[in-house]
C-alpha cells in the first residue's frame, strides 16, 4: 500500500532553522495543522533556544520575555523536536537538509549591525549596540568581550527601541540591575560605569523616530537619571507638522512625550539622558581609541522619491566621547545554498517562498519567516502574522503536490551529525539548562542567572541525561 505524506503515518517533514519567535510561532502554526500532519525539528546554533527573546530584549523588560511560555507550550506539542548546538553551514549543509526534509525554512534573522559609514568608526570604543546587547544579555559569542565604560559620556547613534534600550541600561542604579536576568560579567561592569551622559542621536527630526511609547515614556522611571530635550530640537518645520496631523498615534504620543520632557524640570539626578534629532555624526576621532564624535546638523528636505531625508546644513559640533554605539539597523548574513537579496540583505523571497535568482520562480520546499524574511521590523508579535503567512503558503504548496520527496531522512542527517563529533542538544537538555539558571536566580532573587559560556551550558545540558 503507498504511503500517504501528511497523515499520522507518515508526517511531512519540516525543519526549521532559527529557534526565536519567528522560528517557535511557525512551528506551533505547523504543528497545529491537521492536513496535513507536520512533525517539525528546530535547529539552532546555540545550545538554548528563544533568539532575541533570550539575548535581544532588555533584562529589565521581563514581561516581553513571558512570551516564552507559548513557545514553551510549542515545544512540548507531539512531532516537535529541538536540535541545538547544530550549525547550518558548518555542521550541516543546507543540501543536507533538503534531503532530508520536505521544506526547510530558515528564520535566522538578521544578526549584523548596520555600520554608519563614516571615518573613524574603526576605533577602538566604537562599537556595535547588537554586540552590546548580546554582551550585557550573556550570550555565549560576547561572553569574553569588554566594553570601556570609563568615559563621562556615551554616544548611542539611533532613534529606536535598541537605542533605548542601550541607554537606559547604562543608567541603571545597581538595585534595579540586580533583580534583572543581566548576565554577571556585565552587572559587575555596569556596577562600575564612570558613564554619567548618554547622548542619543537621531538624524531626523522626533516625527520620524521609531521609539515606541512605552519604551519611551518609561526613560521618566529611571532611578538615577534625568531625560533632556532642548525644546528648540522639537520644533516642527511645516512637512513635519503636517505629517503629524496625520500620524498614527504612535508617533504622536511620542511626540507628546518628548514635549513633556522637554518642559519638565530636572531632579538633580547623577545621570542624564539626552534626546537629540536632525543630528548625524560625520565622524568619529581619537588617537588609537575614541575620543570625540563630530555631529552635523542636519534640515529635513523631501527627497525625488517624494520620502523626507535628512540633509547636513554644514553646521557640526564636537562631543568629547571614550564610548560610541550604533543602534542603526540590522542586516542578513547569505547562508550557502539560499538565495540572499543583497539590496534587502534578506533572503530572497515573495511572501516566503524563496525565489531562484534566476527564473524568479519559488524554489519548491524552501521558505523563510521572520527578520530573514521581510527585515528587521516590528515587535515580537509581528512575527507570528509573518509567520503564518509563510506556513499557509508552505501548506498551500504542499496540497498543491508542489513539495518535493526528500531521499533522505532525518534520523540518518541526524545520525551522521553526531558522528562528525557534535554533540547535539535536545529540549531536554535545554531544560536542564532551563531549571539550572533558574534555580540559581532564585538563590539570588533573580529571574535566572544565565550560564554565558558554551562549555558550562554542555556539562549542565548532558548531566543526568
Amino acid at each position: 500500500m503507498d504511503v500517504v505524506i501528511g497523515t499520522a503515518a507518515a508526517p511531512l517533514r519540516i525543519a526549521i532553522v532559527g529557534s526565536g519567535p519567528a522560528g517557535l510561532y511557525a512551528a506551533g502554526q505547523l504543528l497545529a495543522s491537521e492536513d496535513p500532519v507536520c512533525r517539525v525539528d528546530v535547529y539552532d546554533r546555540l545550545m538554548t533556544p528563544w533568539g532575541l527573546v533570550r539575548f535581544g530584549v532588555a533584562p529589565d523588560h521581563p514581561k516581553i520575555k513571558s512570551v516564552t511560555r507559548v513557545f514553551e507550550r510549542t515545544a512540548r506539542l507531539p512531532g516537535f523536536r529541538f536540535h541545538g548546538n547544530v550549525e547550518v553551514g558548518v555542521d550541516v549543509s543546507h543540501g543536507e537538509l533538503a534531503g532530508a526534509y520536505h521544506a526547510v525554512l530558515y528564520a535566522t534573522g538578521t544578526p549584523h549591525d548596520r555600520r554608519l559609514g563614516i571615518p573613524g568608526e574603526e576605533l577602538a570604543g566604537s562599537e556595535s549596540a547588537t554586540d552590546f546587547v548580546a554582551w550585557y544579555n550573556g550570550h555565549p559569542d560576547y561572553a569574553d568581550r569588554s566594553f570601556d565604560l570609563s568615559s563621562r559620556r556615551a554616544v548611542v547613534v539611533g532613534n529606536g527601541n535598541v537605542a533605548l534600550d542601550v541607554a537606559r541600561m547604562l543608567t541603571l542604579s545597581e538595585a534595579e540591575l540586580e533583580v534583572t536576568d543581566t548576565a554577571d560579567h556585565a552587572i559587575e561592569a555596569l556596577r562600575n560605569s564612570k558613564v554619567e551622559e548618554i547622548v542619543i542621536l537621531g538624524r531626523r527630526g522626533p516625527v520620524q523616530a521609531a521609539f515606541t511609547n512605552p519604551e519611551l515614556r518609561e526613560l521618566a522611571e529611571l532611578e538615577l537619571a534625568d531625560v533632556i530635550v532642548d525644546p528648540a530640537e522639537l520644533e516642527l518645520d511645516a512637512t513635519s507638522a503636517a505629517a503629524l496631523e496625520m500620524a498614527e498615534q504612535t508617533v504622536q504620543r511620542n511626540v507628546e512625550t518628548l514635549r513633556a520632557y522637554a518642559t519638565a524640570s530636572t531632579r538633580g539626578r547623577p545621570r542624564r539622558v539626552i534626546l537629540r534629532f536632525l543630528a548625524s555624526p560625520v565622524a568619529i576621532e581619537g588617537n588609537g581609541r575614541v575620543e570625540a564624535i563630530v555631529v552635523a546638523r542636519n534640515e529635513l528636505v523631501i527627497g525625488d522619491d517624494g520620502s523626507l531625508r535628512a540633509r547636513p546644513t554644514g553646521v557640526t559640533e564636537r562631543l568629547e566621547t571614550g564610548l560610541v554605539l550604533r543602534a542603526v539597523g540590522y542586516v542578513g548574513r547569505p547562508l550557502a545554498g539560499v538565495p540572499y537579496d543583497e539590496c534587502r540583505t534578506t533572503v530572497l523571497n515573495d511572501s516566503g517562498r524563496v525565489l531562484d535568482p534566476l527564473s524568479g520562480r519559488p524554489i519548491p520546499g524552501l521558505y523563510a519567516a521572520g527578520w530573514i524574511k521581510r527585515g528587521p521590523s516590528g515587535v515580537i508579535g509581528t512575527n507570528k502574522r509573518c509567520a503564518q503567512e509563510t506556513t499557509s503558503r508552505l501548506i498551500d504548496d504542499f496540497r498543491a503536490g508542489l513539495l518535493p520527496e526528500p531521499p533522505g531522512n532525518p534520523e540518518a542527517l541526524l545520525d551522521r551529525i553526531r558522528a562528525a563529533g557534535v554533540k547535539i542538544i535536545d529540549y531536554a537538555g535545554w531544560e536542564r539548562i532551563d531549571a539550572h539558571e533558574r534555580g540559581l536566580g532564585e538563590l539570588a532573587g533573580r529571574p535566572r542567572v544565565k550560564l554565558v559560556r558554551r562549555d558550562e551550558q554542555l556539562e549542565r545540558a548532558s548531566a543526568g541525561a
